[in-house]
């Protein structure tokens, strides 16, 4: 059984047991939350999918830890003397979750 699921303005993949880094939830360390943005919901007979949400439909989760992602570097040089180079970086914020069930919308 599988779902995706729309946490903060992104869609995901999910299936039992599955960790997932999503941007940060302000939520505890060890606190559940259940994902009620589903938008399909698969197992091995049915396929329901919503117009945008699966009615009834919600994802269980657990988080684990609150961490960062990976630096990303951005990098911009022109070769006019007017104009000089700069360099930004930036690590995310993000939220581990742990799948811990899918429930069909019935």
């Amino acid at each position: 059984m599988y779902a995706i699921v729309e946490v903060g303005a992104k869609q995901y993949s999910v299936k039992k047991d599955d960790i997932l880094a999503v941007n940060k939830q302000y939520i505890k360390d060890g606190e559940s939350i259940v994902l009620d943005k589903v938008m399909l919901v698969s197992d091995e007979k049915t396929v329901e999918v919503g117009q945008p949400y699966v009615k009834g439909a919600k994802v269980e989760a657990v988080v684990l830890k609150q961490t960062k992602g990976e630096k990303t570097t951005a990098y911009k040089y022109r070769r006019r003397k007017g104009s000089s180079d700069w360099k930004k970086g930036h690590r995310p914020q993000l939220t581990e979750l742990k799948i811990k069930s899918i429930a069909l919308g019935l």
